[in-house]
């Protein structure tokens, strides 16, 4: 009598292992699927949620509609909340961990590769500016009702020369006080001064004074917390301690970024809610600054979904949409939150996890890049230049294309990465090319449109940057194994004794080594 299947291990459909799944397994792995993907999924609908709400709750009044968007305001805050540690602890552990030579290749290819980016959605946008010429044929003045009647757009920044702002972003690098520089940054203001000639006409002088604005001086701590990584790698085991103590504050700080993310669907529902909520006539502001928001919007999708992929490719050989999926949910935060800075932690976590990203690439080169990098910010800037010199009916010339190009590729540098940041550095390039700025007014109405799609591609630069140079890194690491792998040295063991280490007897080739033995054996036999 043959034995029946029993519960043991076997071909058939027991408890144990076998070939085929049983129900149990195939759910397991199917909930396992879903919770690795739940957040994805709850942040996407989270978008299409507050869409929806703020549709739905178009007939708030002011102060009903500034509550909606208090769950959004929290998430702001608690993500803001962990910048200024993530920051510190991530480059200071990261340039620790690196040597000189690999810091000084990485922060070499991380800046050519954020320049060449940024100067070229500078080059793309205002070539886009001026094939779509938004602001040809359009009346300022008109244009400047329609924005006004859907609610007063924040007024225009005070135009600043070109010279003190490349000067303010010099002692930015520069704190005096490391304290303040956590909630305060320098800014150059102007006081009028009269003075009274001999001849008694009335002369206005206009002088720069240094203060304090509120806003963390984000580009002080980044060079501060790289030159103190560098310094504590530099004194050896005494510097161990400290490195310890930051790598130990980072990991609890992701740890902070993954409770977090949780909360991350319900806040982008009410912020996207409550920017709906808040225009009185989306059509009508649409409408009248259609071709200016189309001009931007259109060179955020080349940039984004075309050139920089295409770099990402042209480096690695890898498909870029498939490292993009799954950096779904920090699009998506930046998306509702219009703020690189805001959106760096949770970039920081799902590059590492979900793409596998190292983590000393990582938590070095985003921080630097939420900073640095802005190629949307840049798209846009330039956008706005062309546009308000075609409403005010000034052709550029050549030199003024090229001014707008440098300066551009340079004040995003210091574009602060929160909210409408972007906007404050396109009054130094107006400036720059002797244009008015009273119709920054015009780019303030419709800031939070074009400001969500700036955010995306600033921070898909920043990813697919980091993980070109993760594969760089990962080839060298590869080549100098291959090439220590290369140099052996192949040596035959003398068993007979130790005297006889001539190369002539060790260094034969090993298929003669028999023939060696057996000669010297039948040698001794005969004597």
């Amino acid at each position: 009598m043959e034995p029946g299947p029993g519960p043991g291990p076997g071909p058939g459909p027991g408890p144990g292992p076998g070939p085929g799944p049983g129900p149990g397994g195939r759910a397991r792995r199917c909930l396992g699927l879903a919770r690795r993907h739940l957040l994805v999924v709850l942040t996407v609908a989270a978008v299409a949620a507050g869409l929806g709400l703020g549709a739905a709750a178009r007939g708030l009044s002011g102060p009903q509609a500034a509550r909606l968007a208090f769950p959004g305001e929290l998430l702001l805050r608690m993500l803001r909340l962990l910048i200024l540690p993530l920051v510190l602890c991530s480059l200071v552990t990261g340039a620790a961990s690196l040597d000189a030579a690999s810091l000084g290749r990485l922060g070499g290819l991380a800046v050519a590769y954020f320049l060449l980016t940024t100067l070229g959605a500078s080059a793309l946008a205002v070539a886009l500016a001026f094939v779509v010429r938004p602001g040809a044929g359009a009346g300022p003045g008109a244009l400047q009702a329609g924005a006004l009647a859907l609610g007063d757009p924040p007024a225009a920044p005070a135009p600043k020369d070109t010279v003190d702002s490349f000067l303010d972003l010099i002692r930015n690098l520069f704190p005096s006080n490391l304290v303040v520089a956590a909630f305060r940054s320098y800014a150059t203001e102007y006081k009028t001064i009269i003075r009274n000639t001999t001849f008694g006409n009335v002369t206005l002088e206009k002088i720069p004074i240094g203060t304090e604005i509120e806003g963390m001086n984000i580009l002080g701590l980044v060079l501060f917390a790289l030159v103190l990584g560098i310094a504590l790698k530099k004194l050896g085991p005494e510097g161990e301690e400290l490195i310890r103590f930051f790598s130990a504050f980072n990991e609890a700080t992701m740890v902070l970024v993954s409770w977090i993310m949780w909360y991350v669907p319900i806040g982008i529902m009410f912020l996207v809610g409550s920017k709906i909520v808040e225009m009185k006539d989306i059509v009508l502001l649409v409408t009248s600054l259609g071709k200016y928001i189309f001009a931007s919007i259109l060179g955020h999708v080349i940039h984004g979904g075309i050139i920089l992929p295409l770099i990402y490719f042209a480096f690695t050989r890898k498909n870029p949409f498939r490292f993009l999926l799954g950096l779904i949910t920090p699009l998506a935060t930046a998306f509702a939150t219009c703020s690189s800075s805001a959106t760096l932690p949770s970039m920081i976590k799902f590059i590492e996890e979900k793409n596998g990203v190292d983590k000393r690439i990582s938590r070095f080169i985003l921080p630097i890049g939420a900073t640095v990098n802005m190629d949307g910010a840049a798209i846009f800037q330039c956008v706005a230049a062309v546009f308000i010199a075609q409403l005010n009916n000034v052709d550029l010339n050549a030199g003024q294309i090229f001014t707008i190009l440098v300066t551009a590729t340079a004040s995003s540098v210091g574009a602060a990465g929160v909210p409408a940041g972007g906007v404050l550095t396109i009054a130094i390039i107006l400036e720059a090319i002797g244009l008015p700025t009273h119709d920054l007014s015009l780019i303030l109405a419709v800031d939070w449109i074009v400001d969500r799609t700036t955010t995306v591609v600033n921070v898909e630069g920043d990813a697919l940057g980091a993980g070109i140079l993760h594969y760089l890194n990962q080839k060298e690491m590869k080549k100098a194994e291959r090439e220590l792998s290369e140099v052996k040295v192949e040596a035959i063991p003398n068993c007979k004794s130790e005297e006889e280490t001539s190369p002539l007897v060790t260094h034969r080739n090993p298929a003669s080594a028999p023939t060696l033995v057996a000669e010297s054996e039948s040698r001794e036999s005969v004597l």
